[in-house]
């Protein structure tokens, strides 16, 4: 699943949100998103608030909380950071002007050949301005404070890249996308496709499972439709893959028509987000026993979050760069129904694809001890973390299973187990064929990769990708 990727993870007497850890909408009520959400699920699925405190920087010894409300976020920095009210706000204003110019940006995006010919440059400029800039660059225009940058860029995680790799464009949408709080789906991941099911069905369309693509079929210049694994042809007059623009260009077109349309080539502008590794952790107690709250946690050994993370990189047996905390079935609140005296949690570490690549083309399950021993080591490091950070659950934790890279590539098809799709860099932005129309007559383009990465991102390109599609604007 190209555009999210969300699923749900299934133990006896557990259940996680793979994908959904850091969902949140803006006032889903009201928002943008929230509607577009409401008219694609038909107002079947239902959100529940997280704690006004929605995520917690640990950074060595120090907490800084993220409150809901652009006020109390600002109010909350100056407090820890008196000296900086000035920067502080002077990045509020740039990320909500970052976020204003993304508009005009993606909507681009559906645009048809001629109109983009004519005001194409002049719609994507602003919004460049700030993608083409790196948000250490950014920052470091603002403050010289390494402390107060450190903490506005604890969430990097959620976008798979440290400051002075990634864009600040999709720095300033993460930022935004939680200024007002966030929230999570009644009933976990399962009510996401449980909501969108009816939808599809009712407008004519048809859900295939394990069927999985051999190749897009292509007669002359266009494409008619999709060979399964089987051997059987789906024939349409519309191909929309939402799997990747790596996988769709490099392993279901046909070699010679990726050629044709010089397809490699402009891949070689684009890399992977980084990979990562997932614990979850399952508890024989409730969340209310344990003290546990929907807060997230980010954990930090330092405020140079780009060192940090070289340094792990270059020695995978030091210290962590980030872990992520989440407690999903503290965030749902019929999660105590469904699975009485039982609660979740998930840690979350970047981890690089290579750790892993000698065991690629073993079968899920079946990798042998070798592999075992190394997921093992991650294993007991995140549990170290967990403890020091939540000791409630210390000797409480009943089941802990890890996901590797590998585990994304077998279960959401990215070859280099990158989650986020392609990287959030400056280069990504610039490039022009990241957008539903392709070259290939009637085959376009959705999920993350067109936009940016998450359900939202998601979310955003199916609308861009409807309206390119449509001929009309479906987000307004």
């Amino acid at each position: 699943m190209a555009g999210g990727y969300s699923h749900v993870f299934k133990r006896p007497g557990y259940e996680w949100d793979v994908g959904l850890h850091y969902v949140g909408q803006l006032h889903l009520a009201s928002s943008e998103l929230g509607r577009l959400l409401a008219d694609i699920t038909d107002g079947q699925l239902t959100w529940a608030p997280m704690d006004d405190v929605y995520d917690r920087i640990r950074i060595g010894g120090q907490s800084y909380d993220f409150g809901a409300g652009r006020e109390r976020f600002r109010r909350t920095l100056q407090q820890s950071f008196p000296a900086e009210s000035q920067a502080i706000d002077k990045y509020l204003y740039r990320v909500e002007s970052s976020v204003r110019a993304s508009r005009l940006f993606f909507a681009e995006k559906a645009l048809p050949p001629l109109l983009t010919l004519l005001a194409g440059a002049l719609l994507r400029a602003p919004f460049l301005r700030r993608a083409r800039v790196t948000t250490a660059q950014m920052l470091a225009s603002l403050t010289r404070n390494r402390e107060l940058i450190g903490v506005l860029t604890g969430q990097w995680g959620d976008y798979g890249l440290p400051p002075a790799q990634s864009s600040f464009a999709i720095h300033a949408t993460i930022v935004d996308h939680y200024l007002e709080g966030a929230s999570y789906p009644v009933g976990g991941a399962s009510r996401l496709a449980a909501a969108l099911v009816p939808t599809i069905e009712r407008a004519g369309g048809r859900l295939l499972l394990n069927a999985d693509v051999k190749q897009i079929v292509v007669e002359g210049r266009r494409a008619v439709g999709v060979e399964l694994a089987d051997g059987r042809v789906v024939r349409a007059a519309t191909i929309v893959s939402g799997i990747g623009v790596a996988n769709t260009f490099s392993r279901l077109l046909p070699a010679d028509v990726a050629e044709r349309y010089h397809l490699p080539e402009k891949l070689r502008a684009v890399e992977p987000s980084l990979a990562h590794v997932n614990l979850y952790v399952g508890l024989r107690h409730t969340d209310q026993e344990l003290g546990l709250s929907s807060t997230n946690l980010w954990i930090h050994p330092t405020a140079d979050h780009d060192r940090n993370l070289a340094a792990y990189l270059a020695d995978p047996t030091g210290p962590l760069p980030y872990v992520y905390i989440s407690f999903p079935s503290a965030k749902d609140p019929t999660f105590a129904e469904r699975y009485p005296g039982r609660a979740t949690l998930q840690l979350i570490a970047p981890a690089r694809y290579d750790w892993f690549r000698p065991w690629q083309d073993e079968p899920w399950k079946h990798r042998g001890e070798s592999y075992e021993a190394l997921k093992q080591t991650f294993v007991d490091r995140l549990l170290k973390v967990l403890y020091e950070q939540v000791p409630s659950v210390r000797g409480r934790v009943d089941h802990a299973e890890l996901s590797t890279p590998l585990s994304t590539r077998h279960f959401a098809g990215y070859s280099q187990g990158e989650p986020y799709g392609l990287a959030h860099t400056p280069a990504r932005f610039e490039q022009r064929f990241l957008r539903p129309r392709t070259p290939i007559r009637n085959l376009y383009l959705t999920g993350q990769d067109i936009a940016v990465c998450g359900i939202a991102g998601a979310l955003v390109s199916g609308a861009l990708t409807a309206s390119s599609l449509l001929g009309r604007n479906l987000l307004k």
